[in-house]
């Protein structure tokens, strides 16, 4: 695959920053789209809007901690959607609540990475996640 077309869902606008730059760091082909919080995520994903051209990303990246849609409310709602429910759903959030990660795994993330701290170990983790889901793991095939 040439590049994996993945979808940050993120409302804080440093981590928006600071996950571009890690990605640049890990330096795999990829393309990395933004939505601001769970609405405008299932915009995107549902192609509506100012998002009829988007493409179905590979992977969502995912903060729990939204406003006007939480990442467990899209969990919820792309786990039960036959179009989307394919997509692998990562969560990579502050929060290190036992309840907010049951809550991800019973709404069927397929993993849960609390943010780190620094910026030299926010790199490490997203070449982790490159070596793994873009390299090893084999994603579900593009529709068309």
């Amino acid at each position: 695959m040439s590049g994996i077309d993945i979808l940050l869902v993120e409302d804080n606008p440093a981590d928006v920053m600071l996950t571009r730059e890690a990605f640049e760091e890990a330096d795999f082909p990829h393309q990395l789209h933004h939505a601001r919080d769970g609405v405008d995520a299932l915009a995107f994903l549902r192609r509506e809007g100012k998002y009829a051209q988007a493409v179905r990303p590979d992977v969502i990246l995912m903060d729990l901690n939204m406003p006007r849609m939480s990442g467990l409310e899209v969990l919820d709602v792309l786990k039960v959607d036959a179009a989307l429910r394919s997509i692998p759903v990562i969560v990579l959030t502050t929060s290190r609540s036992e309840t907010d990660i049951w809550r991800s795994y019973d709404l069927h993330a397929n993993a849960y990475i609390p943010k780190p701290v620094s910026i030299a170990e926010f790199v490490d983790v997203v070449r982790t996640l490159g070596n793994f889901w873009f390299q090893k793991a084999a994603l579900p095939p593009r529709r068309p």
